[in-house]
């Protein structure tokens, strides 16, 4: 089963941004199901889509370590789904993962890395109101470019912010007092003024995928 976060058609689609600018889009085909290798762990199929590219995509394997499992309520995508996302836009953020035409699946070890066990609950960096509003911008302009509304009440980006549904919605209040987005309940079309910024949404999403790739061309060497 495919999650609902890759739909057929592109108003469907629901965009991730990472914090460097890049917007994604992510086929998740569940269930987890156990290795066939032998180990003790499960495994997700996924596909990364880079936004706004010719067919760039990074197809992985999310692989649940037995520590995670065991402090999971369940495998299902109420559960894991944001977490997933989340950490697959964290590896792309740190520049981990290669967006190519075709490819292999890479592993990407779905580990105790974002989870805090002191507090329980998954930690993926504190960003600042400043940081957020900016994520925000983004999630709003290429989801509006891709014909639907960006949904600003989304767990998965509070999560991936270590802040609040609440306070993702008054820093969406905040854009639309300045004229950038237009609100209806939680979900926000950009308006021409943000539309009009296309030049530096390009710029920024162009940027970060030439420093992701100049990392990988300088590890192939």
């Amino acid at each position: 089963m495919q999650s609902h976060t890759q739909g057929n058609g592109a108003a469907d689609r629901k965009i991730y941004v990472t914090l460097t600018g890049l917007p994604l889009s992510f086929k998740l085909e569940w269930p987890f199901h156990r290795s066939t290798s032998g180990a003790d762990f499960h495994v997700l199929h996924a596909d990364i889509l880079l936004e706004n590219s010719a067919g760039l995509h990074s197809p992985v394997a999310v692989n649940l370590s037995v520590t995670v499992r065991e402090v999971m309520p369940s495998l299902e995508p109420k559960d894991l789904e944001g977490p997933v996302i989340n950490s697959l836009r964290k590896e792309v953020d740190r520049r981990q993962l290669e967006f190519v035409k075709s490819g292999k699946l890479v592993p990407v070890h779905f580990s105790s890395r974002y989870w805090d066990f002191k507090r329980n609950k998954w930690v993926f960096g504190k960003a600042s109101d400043e940081e957020i509003a900016v994520l925000l911008s983004r999630k709003v302009y290429w989801q509006t470019k891709a014909g639907g509304a960006a949904w600003l009440g989304d767990p998965t980006e509070a999560l991936y912010v270590e802040t609040t549904v609440e306070h993702c919605m008054e820093i969406g209040r905040r854009m639309q007092s300045e004229g950038l987005i237009k609100l209806e309940g939680e979900s926000a079309m950009a308006t021409p003024a943000l539309m009009g910024q296309a030049e530096k949404f390009d710029a920024d999403r162009q940027a970060a995928l030439e420093e992701l790739e100049k990392k990988h061309a300088f590890e192939r060497g």
